[in-house]
Formats: structure tokens, C-alpha cells, sequence
């Protein structure tokens, strides 16, 4: 076959697209109707959350001050006061929570990724977390409630921490064993070619290639239970004063804080509530800001 026939061969099993004025005209009605919906839509949702944004920083910066982080809350109708109480009693939920989560998580990811991959078990594994993913927190909640705080005899720091624990693993183990199926086969291969057992490849290998992106889920697990309120009601409730060291009774939070002066008829409370809930959106901004720069990172290497 000569050079010439060969080309023409060659472009017409390639043919070359057709350009756009060739497209009929419904085609392309279509395109730019649905460009225009997707862009209208695009402005009204980010309208709303602006708007949401600018409420929150109006209201919140005029109700900021440096009794906010060094006073306990007020009593009805008393005046000045802070929320420091509820920040730290947050603060020490949420790590229970993810001192709670991690491991489970961590571990049950790793499995999913390493070990059961496509196991029986290990679909039923990701069926059950897929459900816990979209689970209404409410539901967690009570169960926590049944389980703990009734057998307990009453509320508590402890119970609160599990609730959120329970929320926060769903959302470790999908993102771990995300990560660890990204770590190429050939770099597990080569540890076993050198004679490393399973545990030593998982550990020193796949954990490290992927460090970046678990730790991405840590955290956006972290900022998915920073702001939860409704398994707190059920479970470490609120009250005006600092927690107890044991962590039984009642601690004090940010979002049942919020949530409980947010309806009250007196002024002050409202605005230490608009105080809080700017501190609680900051503080998920800045993690969830973090985390994708962790990943960012991540996919630079």
C-alpha cells in the first residue's frame, strides 16, 4: 500500500469532528438554554450562602468581645457574661469524639482497602457505613441515649463523645480507604518482594503514602461534628457553668448553647448566640480549609 493510500486510510477511520456551526440548530439551543439555567442557579446558591455569611459576620462581630472567651454564660436576664464554658466544653467533646473515631476508623478503612477489598464481609461493611454516612444524627442521638445515658442515671461528657464518635467513623473510613486504593500496587509488591510481611507494608508503605489524605478525613470528620446539636441534646445537654472534671452532668457546648439562647426572649443571650455560632462556622471554615490543602498537597507528590 503506497504512502498516499495509506494516509487516506488512516484519516478515515479518524475522522476529524465536525465543527460547531455544523451542529443542527436544536443542539445548540439546547446547550446555551441549559448553560444559562446551570449559571442562574449557580448565582441563586451562592447569593444565598453569601447572604447567610454576611448575617452571621454582622451579627456575630457586633456580639464578640473579650468576655465572650474568659466568662462562663449568664443566667436568664442577667447582662455581660461569655460562652468560654461552652467553648471548652466543645473543645473536649469533640476530641473525645476523634480520639474515639480514629482508630476505629483508621482500621476498619484499612481492612476495607487491604484485606477485605471485595469480600463478602467487607461489602456488608460498606453498606452498613454508607448508611451510618447518611443517618439522621437525631436517631444517633437516642440510640446513645438508650445505650448510656439511661443506664448511667443521667447525662454526660462521655456519652456526648460517643454520639459523636459514632458520626464522626463513617466519615474516617470512606475517606481512608479512598486514599489507600489511590497508593499504587507496585509500591505494596515491592515490599513483599523484599520479604516484608502484610502488616509492615500496610504500616510503613501504604499508611505513609497516604498519610496526608487520612489525615484530610480526620479532619473533615472533626468539622462534620463540631457543629452537631442534636445528638448533644440527648446526650451531654448543657448548663451555664464549667464542666465536671468526671464529665458526668450536663457540659456546656457551643451548639446546644447556641440553639437554646438563639430562642430566648432576653437580648444579651441572643447576641452571645450569634457570638457563638460565627466562632463554630470560623473554626469548620478553618478546618475544612486545611484539610484541602492537606490534599492539594497530597496530589502535588
Amino acid at each position: 500500500m503506497d504512502t498516499a493510500l495509506q494516509t487516506r486510510v488512516t484519516a478515515g477511520t479518524t475522522p476529524a469532528p465536525a465543527p460547531w456551526g455544523r451542529v443542527r440548530r436544536s443542539r445548540h439551543v439546547a446547550d446555551r438554554a441549559l448553560k444559562i439555567v446551570c449559571t442562574l442557579f449557580t448565582i441563586l446558591g451562592a447569593t444565598v450562602l453569601g447572604w447567610i455569611l454576611l448575617m452571621l459576620l454582622v451579627e456575630g462581630i457586633g456580639g464578640l468581645s473579650p468576655a465572650v472567651f474568659t466568662e462562663t454564660t449568664p443566667g436568664p436576664g442577667s447582662q455581660g457574661g461569655g460562652i468560654a464554658n461552652a467553648i471548652v466544653g466543645s473543645l473536649i467533646l469533640t476530641v473525645l469524639g476523634i480520639v474515639v473515631a480514629t482508630p476505629i476508623g483508621v482500621l476498619a478503612g484499612t481492612y476495607l482497602a487491604e484485606y477485605g477489598k471485595s469480600s463478602k464481609l467487607a461489602e456488608i461493611i460498606r453498606f452498613v457505613n454508607d448508611i451510618l454516612l447518611a443517618a439522621p444524627s437525631i436517631l444517633i442521638g437516642l440510640f446513645v441515649y438508650m445505650l448510656m445515658v439511661q443506664p448511667m442515671g443521667g447525662y454526660s461528657g462521655w456519652a456526648g463523645g460517643v454520639a459523636l464518635a459514632i458520626i464522626a467513623v463513617p466519615v474516617i473510613v470512606r475517606t481512608t480507604e479512598d486514599m489507600l486504593r489511590l497508593v499504587p500496587g507496585s509500591l505494596r509488591e515491592a515490599g513483599a518482594a523484599l520479604g516484608a510481611p502484610m502488616s509492615t507494608v500496610i504500616i510503613k508503605i501504604s499508611w505513609k503514602a497516604a498519610r496526608a489524605g487520612m489525615v484530610t478525613g480526620v479532619l473533615l470528620a472533626t468539622a462534620r461534628i463540631a457543629g452537631e446539636t442534636a445528638p448533644l441534646l440527648f446526650t451531654a445537654l448543657n448548663n451555664n457553668f464549667w464542666f465536671n472534671p468526671t464529665l458526668m452532668g450536663g457540659v456546656s457546648n457551643l451548639p446546644v448553647m447556641i440553639y437554646q439562647f438563639a430562642l430566648s426572649p432576653y437580648e444579651n443571650w441572643r447576641e452571645l448566640a450569634w457570638a457563638g455560632a460565627l466562632i463554630i462556622t470560623m473554626s469548620i471554615l478553618a478546618l475544612s480549609i486545611v484539610a484541602r490543602l492537606l490534599l492539594r498537597k497530597d496530589k502535588v507528590r
